[in-house]
């Protein structure tokens, strides 16, 4: 069973995100795509199989999305995916893939319906909010 994260460790949500999967009892494999970005064709299949718009996967704070002006709607989706492959720090994170599909995971809880596995006991998120029970359930 793989599941494969593209993680940021500097984001609270991928970190939160990536402890979610680990309470299920599942080490992932970790792609910091910052240091590893996914090559072009990787990152489109995962769009493919997210079944998002590309737009959908930009991230817009912190990064040079609007110096790049790509906020534009009538830019294809050719010229997004040409800005994530020279800017990585434009794909949107965490990206979870698993046996169940891929997912954006934001908020962080919804890595918990692409899971295979239940989680095993009591998560919160760093900030305290509490995502699962003592019982493994999710809380909200």
């Amino acid at each position: 069973m793989t599941v494969t994260i593209y993680h940021n460790p500097n984001c609270g949500t991928s970190r939160n995100v990536l402890g979610l999967i680990r309470n299920a009892g599942i080490e992932p494999a970790i792609v910091e795509y910052l240091k590893t970005p996914p090559t072009r064709a990787e990152l489109e299949r995962l769009i493919a199989r997210m079944g998002v718009p590309v737009r959908e996967v930009l991230r817009r704070k912190g990064t040079p999305y609007d110096e790049l002006g790509l906020g534009d709607e009538g830019l294809e989706d050719e010229a997004l995916l040409d800005a994530m492959m020279a800017h990585p720090i434009l794909i949107n994170r965490p990206i979870v893939e698993t046996p169940r599909g891929v997912r954006l995971c934001r908020p962080s809880e919804a890595v918990l319906d692409i899971l295979p596995a239940a989680q095993k006991g009591a998560f919160a998120k760093e900030d305290g909010e509490k995502v699962v029970d003592a019982q493994g359930k999710r809380l909200r």
